[in-house]
C-alpha cells in the first residue's frame, strides 16, 4: 500500500464530515447527483483528491506525475509493460492556461514509462485551435494520432471517416456507464459508432461574487436609488443588467465594482457561446429543440428579436463594464478578471468553480457563488413570431456550450494494431473514471461530467468547504438535467458558422454595426455556408442530432 494511501486512511473520518452535504445536494438533485454511496468512498480516490489538497497551493507537474501514476491499475489490466516500445503517437490539444495538455504530459509520464510508448505533443493556443482543425479536415491531411476535441467537430470528424471507433475493452475499462445522461449516446457517436472517451461536460453556468450581492450597504444604496425588488444575486437577465449598471462608481472593501463580464475579443469561434448563453433564455423556447436554426430548412434564428436583444444588452452593458472590455476575451474575463476580483458576475464553465480555491491566482475564496445560467420573464417563440410569458414563470435554458471536451484516436492509426491498441489506451488512461474526479476538482480545464462526480463528501474530504462544494455542483447538475437545456447541434461546419458570427459580433460591439443589422449579417453569412455545406444534407444531419 502506498504511503499516502495508508496516511489517508488513518484520517478518513475527517470524510464523514461531509456526509451532511450529501442531504443537501439531494435536495437539489436531479439525476446527476450520486449521494447513496457517502460513506464508501474509494481509498485511491480519496487519496488522489489529497494531491495536493485543496487551499494547499496549485498543483505542479511533480503532482500530475503523481496522480497519473495512482491511476494506472486500469491500463495494467489490459497493458502489459512495454508492450507499445518504439510506438511513437502524436497527440494534440490546448495549451491554454496552463492546463489542457500541459496537464496531460505528467498525468500520461507514468503511462508511458509502463507501456514504453513515446508521446509527441502538439499543443495550440484556443484562438488558433479551430483554425488548425479545420484545415487537417478540409485537405484531409491529418497528422496527428490521438486529439482533443470537443463533440461539436463529429459531424466533421467522424462523419467524413477520420477517427477510429473505439473499441469493446475501452468501454469496459472507462465505464461509460458513469457518464451524465446529455454525455451517453448519441454524443460520442456517428452512425451507430463510438469515437469518444469524454473527459470533460461542457456546460456554462452563472458564477457571481456572493459577498457584493450579500452587503448591506449596497443594499441601502440600491433602495436609495430606486432598485427593483431586493438587492441579490440576480436570477434573470434583466437582473444582471440592472445590477451591471448599478454598480458602476461602486466600492467594496476599497475596491472598485464593475457587474457582469462581457468577453467582447473574439476566442476562435469559442466566444460566440458567451453571446449564446446571453441568449438561449431568450430564444430557447420549450416547446422546440431548435434555437440556432429552422428544423426545417436550416434558416438562422441568429437574427430574430430573442438573438437581438441579447446583442443589444452587451452593447448597453459595455459601457458599464471595465474600460478595456472591447479586448477581453473569455480567458481574460474568467482567469484576469473574475478570480482575480474585477467584475461581480460572470458565465463560464465550470473551469471557474474549480479554479476559485485552488488557483494561486485566485482572491475570491469564500466569496463566490453559483447558479445556472439567469431566465427570461419571457420568452420569443420563433415558430409563432411573437414574444411570449410562460405560465410557468421565468424561461431557463442553460447553455450546454461545446459538450465537453473528449479524446479521440485517429483513424490513421488503424492500420496499425500496435500502435491503434496504444492510442486508444492513451485516450482510456486519460478519460479514466479515478483521473477524472481529480481533474474536475483541481484546474485541468475539465468540469464535472460523470455521475460519481457528484459525491459530495469526496470534494469535503479533499478540503473543498462543504457549502460551497454543493452549491457548485448543484449548478452543474440542474444545468446537465435541465428540461429546456440547450443543446448545440453536431453538424459538420459548426465552428465555421461560429467563427463568422465572432467575426461581425466583434464589430457590432465596437459601434460599426448596429445589433439588428449586425445580426442581419450573421445570418447572411450562415445561409451561404449552409449552401456551401450541402443545404439538404445539412437539414438532415441537424433534425438527426435534435432527435428528431
Amino acid at each position: 500500500m502506498r504511503t499516502d494511501i495508508y496516511n489517508y486512511m488513518l484520517s478518513r473520518r475527517a470524510m464523514l464530515k461531509g456526509a451532511a452535504g450529501a442531504a443537501a445536494m439531494a435536495a437539489v438533485g436531479g439525476p446527476a447527483l450520486n449521494v447513496s454511496t457517502a460513506f464508501a468512498q474509494d481509498d485511491l480516490r480519496a487519496a488522489i483528491l489529497r494531491i495536493p489538497g485543496v487551499g494547499k497551493g496549485q498543483p505542479t507537474d511533480a503532482d500530475w506525475q503523481k496522480v497519473g501514476e495512482m491511476t494506472l491499475g486500469p491500463t495494467k489490466q489490459n497493458v502489459q509493460e512495454g508492450e507499445f516500445k518504439g510506438v511513437e503517437l502524436s497527440f494534440m490539444g490546448l495549451n491554454n492556461q496552463n492546463v489542457h495538455n500541459v496537464l496531460f504530459r505528467g498525468l500520461s509520464k507514468a503511462w508511458a514509462d509502463y507501456t514504453g510508448a513515446t508521446i509527441n505533443w502538439i499543443d495550440l493556443a484556443q484562438a488558433d485551435y479551430n483554425a488548425r482543425l479545420q484545415q487537417s479536415i478540409a485537405t484531409g491531411t491529418v497528422d496527428f494520432d490521438v486529439i482533443e476535441m470537443g463533440a461539436p467537430f463529429e459531424g466533421d470528424v467522424c462523419g467524413k471517416g477520420l477517427a477510429s471507433e473505439m473499441p469493446d475493452w475501452v468501454a469496459k475499462q472507462i465505464d461509460m456507464d458513469d457518464y451524465v445522461g446529455y454525455l451517453k449516446a448519441p454524443v460520442g457517436t456517428w452512425d451507430g459508432k463510438t469515437y469518444r472517451v469524454s473527459c470533460d461536460g461542457d456546460c456554462h453556468n452563472f458564477n457571481y461574487r456572493s459577498d457584493v450581492f450579500e452587503n448591506a450597504a449596497l443594499a441601502e444604496e440600491w433602495k436609495k436609488a430606486g432598485g427593483q425588488g431586493d438587492w441579490k444575486a440576480p436570477r434573470t437577465w434583466q437582473d444582471v443588467n440592472a445590477a451591471t449598471k448599478f454598480l458602476k462608481g461602486k466600492q467594496i472593501d476599497g475596491q472598485d465594482l464593475y457587474g457582469y463580464l462581457d468577453p467582447a475579443k473574439g476566442w476562435g469561434g469559442f466566444g460566440f457561446y458567451f453571446l449564446g448563453s446571453r441568449a438561449t433564455a431568450y430564444v430557447k423556447h420549450p416547446d422546440s429543440k431548435a434555437f440556432l436554426f429552422e428544423q426545417d430548412t436550416m434558416k438562422p434564428m441568429v437574427n430574430n428579436p430573442g438573438w437581438v436583444r441579447a446583442i443589444r444588452d452587451v452593447l448597453d452593458c459595455l459601457p458599464f463594464e471595465p474600460a478595456d472590455q472591447l479586448n477581453a476575451d473569455p480567458g481574460t474575463t474568467g482567469f484576469q478578471q473574475f478570480l482575480a476580483g474585477t467584475g461581480s458576475m460572470l458565465s463560464w464553465w465550470g473551469d471557474i468553480g474549480s479554479n476559485v480555491n485552488t488557483n494561486d491566482s485566485s482572491v475570491i475564496q469564500g466569496k463566490t457563488a453559483f447558479d445556472i445560467l439567469p431566465g427570461s420573464p419571457d420568452v420569443y417563440n420563433h415558430a409563432a413570431g411573437k414574444w411570449e410569458t410562460l405560465a410557468s414563470g421565468p424561461n431557463y435554458a442553460p447553455n450546454m456550450a461545446y459538450i465537453g471536451w473528449g479524446i479521440y484516436v485517429m483513424a490513421r492509426v488503424d492500420s496499425d494494431p500496435k500502435k491503434q491498441k496504444a492510442a486508444w489506451s492513451l485516450a482510456a488512461h486519460l478519460g479514466g473514471k479515478d483521473i477524472s474526479l481529480w481533474m474536475a476538482a483541481y484546474p485541468s480545464g475539465f468540469q464535472p461530467y460523470r455521475q460519481s462526480h457528484f459525491n459530495i463528501p469526496e470534494w469535503v474530504g479533499a478540503g473543498y468547504d462543504e457549502k460551497f462544494i454543493a452549491n457548485y455542483l448543484a449548478s452543474q447538475a440542474n444545468s446537465y438535467n435541465h428540461p429546456n437545456a440547450a443543446i448545440e447541434p453536431r453538424i459538420p461546419g459548426i465552428f465555421q458558422y461560429y467563427s463568422e458570427a465572432e467575426d461581425i459580433l466583434s464589430s457590432i460591439y465596437a459601434g460599426k454595426m448596429t445589433a439588428q443589422a449586425g445580426a442581419d449579417a450573421i445570418a447572411a453569412a450562415w445561409e451561404k455556408r449552409t449552401d456551401q455545406l450541402g443545404r439538404e444534407n445539412q437539414i438532415k444531419l441537424y433534425k438527426k442530432s435534435l432527435g428528431m
